[in-house]
Order: C-alpha cells, then sequence, then structure tokens
C-alpha cells in the first residue's frame, strides 16, 4: 500500500510524462565535458558526483552550467537511452530546455523538463521518488 501523495504546481518548459528516482545534483553540471552521453555517467572530473549515473532518474538541477554545447550532449544521451527521465530545474536553463526539445523533435523521445517554484524546492528535492506531468495545459511534480 503507497502512502499519500503530495503534488506541486511547475512551469512547463518541455513537455511529457516521466517518473522515477530522484537524482539531486549537489553542484550545477555542464553536459559538455561532464556527461558521457553513451554511458549517462558524470565525467567532470571536479564534480562531486563524478561517476554516479543518470540514467533513467529524475535530475533535479537548480541551475545548469556552461556550453551551449551541453545541448547536444543532452539530447544524444536522451537518444541512446542514457539521458535522465525528466528534469526539474530552479531555474530556467535555455541550454538544458534546447537539449530535451531536440530530443523530442528529432528522436521522438520526450524528456519533460519542468520548473519548480523556490517555495518547493526543499519538499520536492528530498523525496526518493518524483513523477513529472508537463503538458501544453499543466505540469506538475508529484511525491509520495
Amino acid at each position: 500500500m503507497s502512502g499519500p501523495q503530495r503534488q506541486f504546481s511547475a512551469t512547463l518548459l518541455a513537455p511529457g510524462a516521466a517518473a522515477g528516482l530522484v537524482f539531486l545534483l549537489a553542484e550545477p553540471l555542464s553536459f559538455w565535458g561532464g556527461l558521457d552521453s553513451s554511458t549517462g555517467r558524470i565525467i567532470d572530473r571536479w564534480h562531486p558526483q563524478k561517476d554516479e549515473i543518470i540514467t533513467g532518474k529524475i535530475l533535479l538541477m537548480k541551475a545548469g552550467r556552461g556550453s551551449s554545447s551541453g545541448s547536444s550532449v543532452l539530447a544524444e544521451a536522451i537518444r541512446l537511452g542514457k539521458g535522465p527521465a525528466g528534469i526539474v530545474l530552479l531555474s530556467r536553463d535555455a541550454i538544458v530546455i534546447v537539449g530535451a526539445m531536440v530530443a523530442a523533435e528529432l528522436y521522438g523521445i520526450a524528456c519533460p523538463v519542468v520548473m519548480a517554484r523556490e517555495e518547493d524546492w526543499a519538499g520536492i528535492s528530498t523525496a526518493p521518488r518524483l513523477a513529472l506531468h508537463a503538458t501544453a495545459d499543466q505540469a506538475h511534480i508529484t511525491l509520495s
């Protein structure tokens, strides 16, 4: 039997639906030079979560970092099935949004991207699992 679910409103950045374990980034990650798109492994040697895998997880990022080329790395990871299932941001990041949109447009693979509200971040970022639902009409984050 599952426990009660909480739902938070979010801002749609890239549509889709996904659910999975949470992967909270301890600090921003540049996908360009920071993620191996063929394995989903963090390869930035200075990142505190180096060698951890983001594949199939709901990636929580307060903010993005880095090169505009990161969009292509994220799109390629999604294409290969090694990217995150979905992404929750605390602030808009065009590089992340474009990467998800390119994967949807070119490969037909949705990786929903939503922006959480500051006041909800503590509750969202401590959840073990999240579900994202993002359409043109609404976007929300569900945790249990």
